[in-house]
């Protein structure tokens, strides 16, 4: 295998996995919602969270594989009218941040259920290149339990531009 990305649903990892990748000091360090410990009943809670979507809307956040390990978790989560793409990675793997948000794009494209997708993220994440590389566009500052995000959006029905 030659560096394979997968996704699978979360229900299918150890929890010890998540509650190791979700403890590490630097993936809080960009998400200032996580003001938790993380323990099994977390990451129960979590995942049940996570599954909830998945019953209500055909989709929602996976565990990103590499080789078929655990490296992160992450994909598309129905808000509202809006499907939400977030990646939260172990620090070892952040490297690979634009190639997952690559395969995970191309599947947005291909999913009719996603006419766009937005990005909710804090002010401390500065290097948003790659983002405005694949074509999304800043829309608001947006508050969320007294916190400020950066929401930007990206065009995915390429249907209303070809009629």
């Amino acid at each position: 295998m030659n560096n394979e990305i997968t996704f699978t649903r979360l229900s299918n990892i150890e929890p010890s996995e998540i509650i190791a990748h979700m403890s590490d000091p630097r993936v809080a360090e960009h998400m200032p919602l996580l003001t938790f410990a993380w323990n099994e009943a977390a990451v129960a809670e979590f995942v049940a969270a996570k599954e909830v979507y998945w019953s209500r809307d055909g989709l929602g956040h996976w565990a990103v594989l590499l080789n078929k390990n655990y490296i992160g978790w992450g994909g598309f989560q129905k808000e509202g009218s809006e499907w939400d793409y977030g990646l939260v990675l172990k620090p070892e793997c952040f490297g690979l941040g634009m190639r997952i948000t690559r395969k995970a794009i191309k599947f947005a494209f291909s999913d009719e259920r996603i006419p766009f997708v937005t990005f909710l993220l804090p002010p401390s994440r500065k290097n948003l290149g790659a983002l405005r590389r694949f074509g999304a566009t800043f829309v608001s500052e947006n508050e969320y339990d007294g916190f400020t995000f950066l929401k930007f959006r990206l065009e995915t029905d390429n249907r209303l531009t070809s009629q």
